[in-house]
């Protein structure tokens, strides 16, 4: 049977809302017909680190109440991000898996204990970068997330980026640098090449969740981490 008129409407309604939506969430913000994402009660650069751990811990409070999308319904704990939040090197993965769920800090498990020998291999520590996800809440059954649970997250990740200060992001994994670079290119594509994220070096490279099923991938990723510990030591040198 088809659908009546009013029926049809009311879809194409919803569909071209959902993609505004998702255009607005991405940085697309000519668009008048929603509110624009909320922006960072950010500092200018030229302000205090102690000014921007403020305007940070704003931000997480923010975060820590949002009921902007489903997923507040099933979290345990939202997962803001961990690590120095004066870091010069910033981690970023795509969601929180159950046990980051369960402790309130991200990359915990498995794929966090990797990520903590990947940060020492090049000669740092754990609590010398920063480490968060675009998502601050974590997907019923660690599904990958959906493009308008990105959408409603990503003014969180964005304000944590502009008062961090980050000299270079590495993106972990393929949904992680799609969300970042509003691109549909896999992973396998491009990691290996620092590309620009809004004047902020990135590095793609793959997630440590997918080093567990593929060990065969250290090695890649042992290069994408070399090229930014070398740049990232050149870049302190310019200070």
């Amino acid at each position: 049977m088809a659908d009546k008129p009013n029926d049809t409407v009311q879809s194409l309604i919803r569909a071209v809302r959902n993609r505004i939506e998702i255009e607005i969430g991405f940085g697309m913000n000519d668009l008048p017909l929603f509110e624009k994402p909320e922006r960072a009660d950010q500092p200018s650069g030229a302000a205090s680190p102690e000014d921007r751990l403020e305007a940070l811990a704003k931000v997480e409070a923010k975060a820590m109440a949002c009921t902007k999308c489903p997923l507040h319904e099933t979290r345990t704990n939202v997962v803001f991000g961990v690590g120095d939040r004066n870091a010069d090197l910033m981690f970023i993965g795509e969601a929180p898996g159950r046990d980051e769920d369960a402790q309130g800090e991200p990359f915990v498990g498995r794929a966090g204990q990797l990520l903590t020998k990947i940060i020492e291999a090049i000669d740092m520590k754990r609590e010398e970068v920063y480490i968060g996800n675009i998502l601050k809440c974590r997907p019923p059954n660690n599904r990958n997330p959906l493009p308008m649970e990105m959408v409603m997250c990503m003014p969180y990740l964005r304000q944590q980026i502009q008062l961090i200060q980050p000299k270079i992001i590495v993106a972990l994994g393929g949904t992680a640098v799609q969300g970042l670079l509003k691109t549909t290119d896999g992973i396998t594509k491009l990691r290996g090449t620092f590309v620009d994220f809004e004047g902020v070096r990135l590095m793609p490279t793959f997630h440590p969740a997918y080093l567990l099923r593929n060990p065969a991938g250290k090695r890649k990723v042992w290069e994408d981490m070399q090229q930014v510990r070398d740049t990232l030591k050149d870049m302190q040198k310019e200070k």
